[in-house]
């Protein structure tokens, strides 16, 4: 299997081309760009693009969809269904745990909401795992942005689903650099303390400009922070580091 990627400098969102060999079949995964390195790929490689499956629906992670389909009209843009309106160049859906064959490629979505309500990350060949913007090298996704559902949803999806595949699992988030399964059930401090590894933190902050309880201010993909605090009604919330005092 082949994996390449592109990253955004602006967003620093990946988009990723997967083949099955040279000459073969290969998916897009995402299209935040830049995509023509992944364009003279498939040409280079003589790859026939089969899809273009999206994680979800945020800008930084479909901005070249277009560019994608003016080389290569006509190939099937795939979102969960409860995104696809909010892609306009979107064709069609995934169904988590339907599988997509592409070539000897086979890619079974897995619904992790969280971050957004469709959500998916994506597992091919049992192998590699893409996760959007669900979990990433020593952090974790928000609920805080456009079509967010709630904590328990991203601890679920990390937890019950994406960690639960076998530890050599490659992890290829959307954003920034691979990890593993096991790599992440180790050394990710979110995922340390749902673990019961490491102790949660009891200090006082100021969330969003409302009282909290910082649980865990920890890395995030962007070399800034990421912050789970817990509201006075008990609720949890995963928040931007930067809004935290």
């Amino acid at each position: 299997m082949i994996v390449e990627r592109s990253m955004n400098d602006d967003f620093l969102s990946n988009t990723y081309v997967v083949a099955d060999e040279i000459g073969g079949h290969a998916v897009m995964i995402d299209a935040g760009g830049p995509v023509e390195p992944l364009i003279e790929l498939l040409d280079r490689g003589q790859l026939t693009l089969t899809h273009v499956l999206l994680t979800h629906h945020h800008h930084d992670h479909i901005s070249d969809l277009e560019a994608v389909l003016a080389r290569h009209p006509g190939t099937p843009v795939l979102i969960h269904p409860l995104e696809r309106e909010r892609v306009p160049g979107a064709t069609g859906t995934m169904e988590p745990g339907a599988v997509i064959e592409s070539g000897a490629l086979t890619i079974e979505p897995l619904h992790t909401p969280g971050h957004t309500a469709g959500m998916l990350s994506l597992l091919v060949n049992g192998t590699d795992v893409f996760t959007g913007d669900t979990l990433f090298k020593g952090s974790v996704g928000g609920v805080r942005a456009p079509g967010h559902t709630t904590y328990e949803d991203l601890r679920s999806s990390i937890m019950d689903k994406l960690l639960k595949l076998p530890a050599h699992t490659r992890i290829h988030p959307g954003h920034t650099d691979p990890t593993t399964v096991a790599d992440e059930l180790e050394h990710n401090a979110f995922v340390r303390i749902w673990r019961g590894v490491d102790p949660e933190g009891s200090a006082p902050c100021t969330a969003l400009g409302e009282p909290a309880t910082l649980i865990l201010l920890g890395d995030d993909y962007d070399g800034g922070h990421k912050a789970w605090v817990r509201w006075p009604d008990g609720a949890d919330d995963i928040v931007p580091g930067s809004q935290v005092h």
